[in-house]
């Protein structure tokens, strides 16, 4: 976050994260794919790298669907989601649909199913249940949810169920152990400002200066087009904006330049580790993954592994979707 004088200096009139939503035909088309596969009743995968603003493109998708007023929104707002099982996505089924925070989910499965199916079968609406991090749930969860869906299309009525989450669980969905599942679910990459890179941070930055303030008088272009060649999410934006106009104001420049932006990039920005754990491998996720323990992997990260084992474990990865 910027201090108030370096905001005064540079004439920042607000914090980048408060620019608005950068809207284009690309993710128009996008929304718009995702609300025909809802209206369809598929289960639905969004996967995105850290800091895309998939909830946030999320949260707008859903205040379009409810202001349509043809589609019942239901959210999960679980935030444990390593423990969240069928159960608890039930009662989020029951407590939306119903609109009674107050409302006592029955605990017998039997009933609570038939109930459920009466109850959006009363609403005569479909139903779509988001449920964010969705790279978290196991996989009895996600067969749990298909199941779901069959009880209550053969009560007559539409649920939808989109999965909210990171890369990894689009490469889950891939798995051959994930048959059932995987090849029942419509897949949505959700890129973000994709290949508008440049445009988005001249588009950031002329929301958030102030009016009359061109940016190419505060930051330069070869600064602006040195960050669009490096960074390709919001939040690695906002994130490096902040440290490249902060050492500018400290070094009493009027303008931040290249050179600058470049002592901002992170040290090991571009390491084997940070770029996974972008798209939602944790060392505890990829020891998971190549069956193996937390303090080989980190060798591994390293580059601390006999080169046998490394390239095993890399080809492991590679067969499982990650860009190793």
């Amino acid at each position: 976050m910027l201090t108030a004088h370096t905001m005064q200096h540079f004439r920042i009139e607000k914090d980048w994260s408060q620019a608005g939503y950068f809207e284009t035909e690309r993710l128009l088309q996008f929304q718009q794919d995702v609300r025909g596969a809802i209206l369809a009743g598929r289960l639905i995968a969004i996967t995105g790298p850290v800091g895309a603003r998939k909830t946030e493109m999320i949260n707008r998708l859903q205040s379009q669907i409810v202001s349509e007023k043809k589609i019942i929104v239901a959210r999960s707002l679980s935030v444990d989601k390593h423990r969240v099982a069928l159960p608890a996505l039930i009662t989020a089924l029951f407590m939306d649909i119903s609109g009674d925070p107050e409302l006592k989910v029955p605990t017998q499965p039997e009933r609570r199913e038939r109930l459920l199916q009466e109850l959006i079968k009363i609403n005569k609406k479909p139903i779509a249940l988001f449920i964010d991090e969705a790279h978290d749930l196991h996989a009895q969860t996600l067969n749990g949810l298909k199941r779901l869906m069959e009880v209550i299309t053969a009560g007559g009525g539409i649920l939808s169920v989109i999965l909210v989450g990171h890369p990894r669980l689009y490469n889950d969905l891939r798995r051959a152990t994930m048959e059932e599942i995987g090849h029942r679910t419509i897949k949505f990459e959700f890129t973000s400002i994709g290949d508008e890179r440049l445009e988005f941070l001249q588009w950031q930055l002329k929301q958030c200066l102030a009016k009359g303030v061109k940016p190419n008088t505060v930051i330069d272009v070869n600064a602006q087009e040195y960050l669009a060649d490096k960074l390709s999410t919001p939040l690695q934006f906002a994130e490096h904006l902040n440290r490249a106009f902060t050492d500018a104001y400290r070094m009493g420049a009027a303008c931040v330049t290249r050179d600058i932006v470049k002592e901002t990039i992170s040290t090991g920005f571009d390491d084997l580790d940070a770029r996974l754990a972008r798209i939602g491998y944790t060392p505890k996720a990829l020891a998971t993954l190549v069956d193996t323990g937390l303090p080989e992997i980190r060798r591994f990260l390293k580059g601390k592994l006999d080169t046998d084992r490394t390239e095993e474990l890399a080809t492991t990865m590679r067969q499982a979707g990650l860009p190793i």
